[in-house]
């Protein structure tokens, strides 16, 4: 209980006292559950003012664009720590050891082996199946293989479950892609760090080896930080609302793919760099710029602008960093960075931009460094997806250590009151 109240009146009179709380950042809430003695429910379509939980991990200002995750800030993890890292500090609740960090890295590194059987899924889909299709597939049909940790009420199978997840995710993922240009999955190395690891079985072949450069293993390890969680978005939600039923972690986190895959959520850099190929030449933008400042024109610049931050995405500035350094180790002549280059350059200067705060956000940044990695657009979302797998099974885990009630939303009903029904005697 709280010792702060807020009071409902309705029409003049006072209906009910309600329990105010404060976190320790962010905005007061208001404990509406008490309503419903009162016949009465809350109406908040996409729950953008509502609390669906109580959480520890990720706390976001969109207004101060600060981001913190277990209260580090995102620049100081994505500048001097690894995604390892970072998964252990969302998992845990605080940075590990020297120990606790060389355990947990061999644990996860031990489990990015998939059973045999599994690749045989693959072969059930089309080769030219959306690699989001295929991987949301196999992710859920891991149930139907590791048996023994699956007991949700049991603190060891669901830290086994998150281990599994975090580790076979990468695997999977570039089987997807791998399985889609008709080449032979590639094996996961122990020697190579996470984000090696998967470069080198998106790329490597039997011919010939991929050396992973250090610009690009860290180019890729900073795309997986800055995407690890990002609070109560659609699929954490989405991870959430399934697992309060008991679910399996393995449903749960193809519930999440599932949401991740819309193009208003993970797919926005894919949105991304097809309008920058809509764009073509950088003597073009002008046009598009008109296009975008017209209020009776339907067209978006994506890639500017974040539903959340209304200042500069704080991920944005780590991501451009990123972005700069390997376009130039890799000195690529493509004439979609000149247009990517100047559209960055007139949304921070542009008067229209910096009024309405269209700053570039990380989905712009991040699309650029994985066309100049040479991953094709089909697969940026499933990268989203490795990376975001620690932050669903982080909540995941927290909503199960901490308690769960199954999701139950209410709704305003605008259909018909009750009517007779008169049968036509079809039959």
């Amino acid at each position: 209980m709280s010792d702060k109240k807020a009071t409902l009146i309705i029409d003049g009179e006072t209906l009910i006292e309600l329990d105010r709380f404060s976190p320790t950042l962010g905005t007061q809430v208001i404990d509406v559950r008490p309503l419903i003695s009162k016949k009465y429910f809350t109406f908040d379509p996409g729950f953008t003012s509502t609390a669906s939980c109580e959480s520890k991990i990720t706390f976001i200002d969109g207004e101060k664009g600060v981001l913190l995750h277990r209260g580090f800030p995102i620049k100081e993890l994505a500048n001097h720590s690894t995604y390892l890292e970072v998964c252990y500090i969302l998992l845990y609740g605080e940075p590990p050891t020297p120990e606790q960090y060389a355990t947990f890295k061999t644990t996860i590194t031990r489990h990015t082996m998939i059973d045999d059987q599994i690749t045989h899924l693959f072969r059930g889909f089309r080769r030219d199946s959306h690699p989001m299709a295929v991987l949301c597939g196999v992710t859920g049909a891991l149930a139907a293989f590791y048996h023994n940790g699956l007991d949700v009420h049991d603190q060891n199978h669901r830290e086994l479950s998150a281990f599994r997840l975090l580790s076979k995710m990468p695997t999977m993922a570039a089987m997807c892609y791998k399985y889609s240009i008709g080449q032979p999955f590639v094996f996961p190395r122990n020697n190579l760090s996470y984000a090696a690891n998967f470069l080198n079985m998106m790329f490597s072949t039997p011919c010939e080896e991929y050396q992973v450069t250090p610009v690009l293993e860290r180019a890729m390890d900073r795309i997986l930080i800055l995407h690890a969680d990002h609070e109560q978005n659609a699929s954490t939600s989405t991870v959430r609302t399934a697992g309060s039923s008991g679910s399996n972690p393995f449903a749960c986190i193809a519930a999440g793919i599932a949401s991740l895959w819309g193009p208003s959520h993970g797919g926005a850099n894919e949105a991304c760099l097809k309008m920058l190929e809509e764009i073509g030449k950088a003597e073009n933008i002008p046009k598009f710029i008109a296009r975008a400042k017209d209020k009776n024109d339907d067209f978006r610049l994506m890639g500017f602008g974040h539903r959340v931050y209304k200042n500069y995405d704080p991920r944005a500035k780590v991501m451009k960093e990123a972005c700069d350094e390997v376009l130039n180790e890799l000195n690529i002549q493509d004439p979609l960075f000149e247009v990517a280059r100047e559209l960055e350059h007139i949304a921070l200067n542009d008067h229209y931009f910096i009024e309405k705060k269209l700053y570039p956000n990380v989905d712009f940044y991040s699309g650029l460094i994985l066309k100049a990695i040479g991953i094709p657009t089909s697969m940026f979302t499933v990268i989203f997806t490795v990376a975001r797998t620690i932050g669903w099974i982080s909540h995941w885990k927290e909503m199960h250590d901490e308690g769960l009630k199954i999701a139950r939303p209410r709704q305003l009903y605008r259909g018909y009151t009750q009517r007779a029904f008169k049968s036509q005697n079809f039959h």
